[in-house]
């Protein structure tokens, strides 16, 4: 699946349509992470703020929705764990997807959550949700993330959804446009860093 990233008024981040030009950083090798054992505050709101080179986007967890994935989101961001990674997956209509930072589609941070959605769930513009292999079973969760950037792109109700972009919408749509025929970015799209937001 896929990821995204938007912009917010007032941030230092570029404006949409005016992705920076940066060098593509490095793949880092896999990583064997524990997953976090202690659930998030019940009563808090976490967000998380995504800075990248196309401007920023807010990502508003769910964590009623998607417990343990929401709290492993939160764990990775604080670790840096998403700092200098790119999005390298980009179907335009679709999604964008990020989370990786081997770069290859199929790294993680060493451990996976759960989270299955409701049987009603429907993947619309803006949803955040996680990647998974067909294999695995319906809210199968490790690192790698998506945004929508279609309308209703009719996905089953396989894949955990975490939250919702509630701001940077105009930015994760410029990147959904970056996307080539082979679905990889047609110019580096970099996730400079990931911030954990708590009210």
């Amino acid at each position: 699946m896929a990821t995204g990233c938007g912009g917010d008024e007032g941030s230092d981040a570029t404006a949409p349509g005016e992705c920076e030009n940066v060098e593509q950083p490095a793949p880092r090798q896999p990583e064997a992470l524990t997953a976090p054992t202690e659930a998030l505050e019940d009563g808090t709101t976490y967000a998380l703020t995504f800075e990248t080179n196309c401007g920023t986007f807010v990502v508003d967890l769910d964590t009623g929705l998607a417990p343990n994935t929401a709290a492993s989101l939160v764990a990775l961001a604080g670790q840096r764990y998403f700092d200098d990674t790119v999005f390298h997956r980009i179907v335009p209509g679709f999604v964008i997807q990020g989370g990786d930072p081997t770069q290859t589609g199929s790294g993680g941070p060493g451990y996976k959550t759960v989270d299955a959605p409701p049987q009603d769930s429907r993947y619309v513009k803006g949803t955040f949700a996680m990647a998974k292999t067909q294999a695995e079973q319906a809210g199968t969760a490790g690192s790698q993330f998506f945004v929508v950037t279609g309308e209703d792109v009719g996905l089953p109700p396989e894949y955990a959804i975490v939250g919702e972009v509630t701001e940077g919408l105009d930015v994760v749509k410029q990147i959904g446009e970056l996307g080539g025929a082979d679905e990889r970015p047609t110019q580096p799209v970099v996730i400079r860093r990931v911030v954990v937001n708590e009210s």
